[in-house]
Parts: C-alpha cells; structure tokens; sequence
C-alpha cells in the first residue's frame, strides 16, 4: 500500500514543531531544549490547561495555544512532541499518526501489546513516521560501553540497574497510578534499562525467558519523593499514595541465549542515585557506573572499566552535563524525519520493550499468587 504522506525531505529550514502535553517533561525537557535548538521551531503548545499553555506561550514567542488535537494540521506541523501523560501517549500518537503528523513519543511509547499494535497501523495508514524517545542511548557513556563492547568477545551476560536514593514520582499523582501510568518504576526507568540492553543483546532479539518480582515498600515513606519535580498535583487524593511498584527485579533469558539482570527502583536505603550497566563477554568485562536522569542527588560522574584476565583499568569517558543526551536525540530527529527506512523502525522496538515489560508484570503477578509469604520458608 502506498503511503497516504511520502517521508518528508529536510529542506534546510527548521523543523515546526508542536509540544502536546505541558507537564513535567514537556515544560521542562523538552520545550527549552527545542527554544533553543536552531533545527526546531516551536510553532504550537497542546494542553488543556489554559494556565499551562499560557506559560508555555511566553516562552515560545509566535506558537499557537490549543486546547485538544483539532487545531493542529499535518500542513502546518512537520512533528509533535507527545509529553502527556502515559496513558494517552498511543491515543494521541495513533490520531496524529493516522492524520499524517510524524510524532515523537517520550517514554513509555505504549503501555502494553496491544497499543504498540494501535501505533503500527496508525503509522501505515497515515504515511507518517512515529520516533520513539531513547534518550539513555545517547549518552556519551552509553555509546562508550557500546563501543567497548565490540572488543568483549561473544556477550555472555548483561547486568542494568537504575536504583534512586529518593526518587518516587508524584505519589498519589497520576505517575503512581496504574491505569495512568500503566505501571510504576518498571516502566518508567525500566524503560530507559531495556532501551540500553536491548542493543546490547542484539538487533531484534527478543527474549526466550522471562521472570520478575515488584514491591512497594517507599510509597509511603516520608522524604523518598523525586523533590526536583517540583510537583504537586491538584487531584491527588487524602493518603492516596498510588497503586504502582516502586522496585521491581527482572531476569530475562534472550533467544540467543544472553542473560539479562534488571533492577529499577525509584527509591532504596542507598546513599545516592546510581545507574549500573554490565556487560559480561567470553573475553572481558565493561562496567559503566553513572546516574541516569535529572535527579541531583548523583554519586559523581560516569565511570567507565575494563576488566580482563584479573586486571580492571580504566576507560576514558567525556564529561558532559546533565541532559546532553537529550539534546542529541534532536541534532537526530531532522535525518530520521527525512528517511523512509525510519519507518517500522521504532514500532518494532517498541514491540520487544513493552513484551518485555508485560512479560515481568505477569510473572510478578504469578509470583504474588504463592500461599507461602515472601521471607517465610517452609517448615
């Protein structure tokens, strides 16, 4: 079938852009960076608070301010930036896809199997490419594991962790809310882990097995909330804490038969916040030690090792600020906008990330069915 909208050629000129979603992410992340960006201009804010949209306006001089999807045209916009809330990132991506929109979607691109299917066909219908939000991959150090890799030998075994201090997003917003957020540490920083060893374990390969635990033990605990969101939501309720887990662990079992470790925990008994990425290969071992994230409360810089035949050296690896590796998801988005090859690329990405997911939660749910308590044997 012909695509309704051919890929669009860069022309030079740049990118107009419309922001849908004026939380967290989208004022914060996403709407200085594009401001700022000579690729991008920002020719129209999407929220349905006028207050928001208001703010976001002043900061982006000459944008148009909509309440709801209408007034955004597939003429008029080469791509929208989705920032809203997770349950609504396949339902706004579907119908702006589907109308010939190319979108990039944060993460979590969908919340389960079936919206990733939604996106598919949306994105076929319509002609227009759905990027997906990756931002750990862009990471200077990521990319020098990446490269260190190569020298590893057959990989063996892949450890990733991302365990906050403190760290609980919103409690009792809608971020801990499971039929919002569809989820809650998992799919929020289990995302970006999965996104990292994704690449790791190979193009395209899924996972064979799949086992995984959660719990919430710091949803309630005073002191253990993300304090540099800096939100309050309106709508949260008196002790409503949310729904979701603040830790869940993974062992996933490729089909290639690379191991994979997860642990991603919004909150913990640690000191500070670290991201831990290891890569175990029949010639060596690359260990990455850093924080992934905006949260100040950081360990230190990124560390990056060799360890090989009981010896462990360092590796050089770029300082860089906080958030660099969102800005070079944008130096990319003008050359993907531009190739037909593009799509696909992200839905079948999507497609291994959130199988992988659901495939946790199911066995976490299995795992709860147990008579015997977690911590008590049998006697």
């Amino acid at each position: 079938m012909t695509p309704a909208h051919p890929a669009r050629e860069h022309t030079g000129r740049p990118v107009r852009v419309a922001v849908v979603g004026l939380g967290w992410a989208g004022r914060t992340i996403w709407l200085p960076r594009l401001r700022q960006h000579p690729a991008f201009e920002v020719v129209a804010v999407v929220d349905p608070s006028e207050r928001a949209r208001t703010e976001a306006v002043s900061d982006a001089p000459g944008a148009r301010s909509f309440a709801g999807l209408d007034g955004l045209s597939a003429t008029a916009v080469d791509l929208a930036v989705i920032a809203v809330p997770n349950h609504l990132h396949a339902e706004v991506a579907s119908r702006l896809l589907a109308e010939g929109t190319p979108v990039f979607v944060e993460k979590p691109v969908c919340l389960d199997s079936d919206e990733a299917a939604r996106l598919a066909r949306a994105e076929a219908s319509g002609g227009a490419v759905l990027l997906s939000g990756s931002a750990a991959r862009h990471r200077a150090d990521v990319r020098a594991l990446s490269e260190l890799t190569a020298s590893l030998g057959p990989v063996r075994h892949i450890e990733v962790a991302w365990i906050r201090a403190r760290g609980v997003p919103d409690a009792g917003g809608w971020f801990t809310r499971r039929t919002l957020a569809g989820g809650g540490a998992l799919v929020d920083l289990g995302w970006h882990l999965l996104d990292t060893a994704l690449p790791l374990v190979g193009d395209g390969i899924g996972f064979d097995q799949v086992v995984g635990t959660v719990s919430g033990d710091f949803l309630g605990s005073a002191g253990s909330g993300a304090a540099w969101r800096h939100s309050a939501p309106e709508d949260r309720a008196p002790g409503d804490l949310g729904d979701v887990e603040d830790t869940a662990r993974g062992f996933l079992v490729a089909d290639n038969g690379v191991s994979v470790a997860l642990r991603a925990s919004w909150a913990s008994h640690e000191r500070h916040d670290v991201t831990l990425v290891r890569v175990e290969g029949a010639a060596g071992t690359a260990t990455l030690r850093c924080t992934f994230g905006f949260s100040p409360n950081r360990e230190g810089g990124s560390r990056l090792t060799l360890t090989r035949d009981g010896r462990t050296e360092p590796v050089p690896v770029a300082d860089e600020p906080i958030g660099a590796e969102y800005v070079r998801q944008l130096d990319e988005l003008p050359r993907l906008l531009a190739d037909p090859a593009v799509r696909g690329r992200a839905v079948a990405e999507v497609r291994l990330t959130i199988g992988a997911i659901e495939r946790l939660y199911q066995s976490a749910r299995n795992a709860g069915r147990q008579a015997v308590p977690a911590g008590h044997g049998a006697h």
